[in-house]
């Protein structure tokens, strides 16, 4: 009897220590995960606290604060939208065509995410401050540099104005729109575009009245990828743009102004102003992931 009453709570045992290894495996992965979290909420916690809402109101209220903020909202949304101009007819092309150098090209349009913001900039202001290959045949010994070329026959300058500010926020923030349309394009079935095709449509017909309009998620989301990363801007907007009050100021260098000032209270204002918009924007994004997913 006492030999069957041992064999019979063997298999319970063996479940009791499974579900304890489980419990160790969950707490000890829950743990490491957690860490990571609490550090977020930490610092976004310590942001709130260091300042008071009348001191948030007061610095959100300065003149050059305000005009830093209308800038960033223009300049982020006219980078958005440039990056989606180019990074839907890439994303198509990386998605759907197999050709020489497609892994070249590939590669060249991560490099804006792994280069250095600072060597980015800098390698933005000696583009615009380089001759044109050839120009010194036209207009002398010196050569024409792009951005003189910019000031003499257009106009307008674009090296440390704010025009710089969205070419800088572009050329960063469309890497990540690109991604996200190659990927919006490889869930789309290619079926009904080739079927489109056998029925007589171009492939330009088939790709902006059948492929397109099913993508739309896709490039809201792109879309707004690219506008948060313009937001958190500043290394390429520094060196190439400038940090000019009611000029080329945005809200990414405000923060640093406000510190070089010593006005740490207004730098967390900003800082905290940044990380509303960044919420908001994450939430849009979490919503237009759940659209495409269901």
């Amino acid at each position: 009897m006492d030999n069957g009453k041992s064999k019979s709570t063997r298999p319970l045992r063996r479940s009791q220590f499974r579900q304890l290894r489980d419990v160790v495996f969950f707490l000890t992965m829950g743990g490491l995960s957690a860490s990571f979290i609490l550090l977020i909420v930490l610092l976004l916690v310590a942001d709130a606290l260091f300042t008071s809402p009348s001191e948030f109101v007061a610095a959100l209220q300065k003149p050059e604060i305000q005009a830093a903020f209308k800038l960033t909202l223009v300049t982020c949304t006219l980078a958005a939208l440039l990056s989606l101009w180019v990074a839907t007819p890439l994303g198509y092309v990386l998605s759907r065509f197999k050709f020489p150098g497609r892994s070249v090209i590939d590669t060249i349009v991560d490099i804006p995410v792994v280069l250095p913001p600072l060597v980015l900039g800098l390698s933005l202001l000696i583009l615009f401050h380089q001759p044109f290959p050839f120009s010194e045949l036209l207009v002398g010994d010196s050569g024409w540099e792009l951005d003189s070329w910019f000031r003499e026959q257009l106009g307008f300058p674009v090296t440390y104005s704010w025009r710089a500010v969205v070419l800088s926020q572009f050329a960063v923030a469309c890497a990540f729109a690109v991604r996200t349309m190659r990927v919006t394009f490889d869930q789309i079935d290619g079926r009904p575009e080739d079927i489109a095709r056998t029925l007589g449509a171009s492939r330009g017909q088939a790709f902006f009245k059948v492929t397109l309009p099913q993508a739309w998620r896709g490039m809201l989301a792109a879309g707004t990828i690219a506008w948060a990363r313009a937001l958190g801007e500043f290394g390429p907007i520094l060196v190439f743009a400038g940090s000019t009050r009611f000029k080329t100021e945005v809200l990414s260098t405000t923060v640093f102004l406000e510190l070089s000032v010593g006005k740490l209270d207004a730098a967390v204002a900003v800082s905290l102003l940044m990380v509303a918009m960044a919420i908001a924007v994450l939430m849009l994004l979490r919503w237009l992931g759940a659209g495409l997913t269901s």
